[in-house]
């Protein structure tokens, strides 16, 4: 049985503790080395690959990840659905730590990162107004609310350079422009999950309240932690359910997004582009 199904796990979530039938697979990129290897598995009857995004023992920084490589891989492995979940900060009040956001929109507040796997002869744009599938985010917030979890559907995500966390100005400027949360990985992954016609959605866990908060003060990395943990194992059953009830034979938008995107002619790309990006542009360009 191929893989159907990608889970990123961030911060606090290192494993799936329901995978069963495992192997460990590496895989090799034209953009270089994932984070570490897939855990290949079985999921409530499906097979699915889990990546730990910052690898083995939480060792790589934002701005280190190699998000083209850990996409390409899931695309390689044969994956058309990526679930992400994430570790965020809450710049509104009402977003309490332990929430769950399911956000539909992002700002990006990045500077150091690749985020397409075009370029170098090939030139394609996608659409990207709508930058998280409908379909996988709503499936996930109602698996989340069966668990009892408090849950917000839809908001806006800054994702930040890091790896420091914001100043108290560029906190309130981002709670000006009315951004629910704050964080520093999912935007890359969600571009380029959109570039290989992949379906992404993210789960994006609150630990605390940004620096903006009059309380941000008492809050401790133990404090911090502890939630990592209790949202880790939220985490574990609501994907889980998800895998459970998605059907991964439906078709959506974000599966045909290159079919109007690629821009360049087919006999001015190298035969080493098409080769290196095949998993990609192959049903489009051979």
């Amino acid at each position: 049985m191929s893989v159907q199904i990608g889970i990123i796990g961030g911060s606090g979530l290192y494993d799936m503790a329901e995978l069963s039938d495992t192997e460990q697979r590496h895989v090799t990129t034209p953009f270089g080395d994932p984070s570490g290897p897939y855990v290949i598995g079985t999921l409530r009857g499906k097979r699915v690959a889990f990546l730990a995004r910052h690898g083995d023992g939480h060792r790589l920084l934002p701005s280190e990840l190699n998000f083209r490589a850990n996409i390409f891989g899931f695309k390689q492995l044969g994956a058309d659905w990526i679930l992400s979940a994430s570790a965020v900060g809450s710049l509104k009040e009402e977003y309490r730590p332990l929430d769950i956001v399911f956000p539909d929109q992002f700002i990006d507040r990045t500077f150091d990162r690749s985020a397409t796997f075009f370029g170098q002869g090939i030139v394609a744009h996608v659409g990207f107004a709508k930058p998280i599938c409908a379909e996988l985010a709503k499936l996930a917030a109602a698996c989340a609310d069966a668990h009892g979890a408090r849950v917000h559907r839809g908001g806006t995500y800054v994702c930040m350079e890091g790896p420091q966390f914001s100043t108290l100005a560029e906190s309130n400027l981002y709670r000006s422009w009315g951004a629910d949360v704050i964080g520093m990985t999912n935007l890359q992954e969600a571009k380029l999950a959109r570039e290989a016609e992949i379906a992404y959605a993210t789960m994006a866990f609150v630990t605390d309240y940004d620096c903006w908060h009059p309380d941000h003060d008492h809050v401790t990395v133990e404090m911090i932690i502890g939630n990592l943990v209790q949202n880790a194992k939220t985490a574990q059953h609501v994907i889980a359910d998800v895998v459970e009830r998605l059907d991964p034979s439906i078709r959506v938008d974000a599966h045909s997004a290159l079919a109007t995107a690629i821009i360049t002619r087919p006999d001015v790309i190298s035969e080493q582009t098409k080769r290196d990006l095949a998993p990609i542009i192959g049903k489009y360009i051979t």
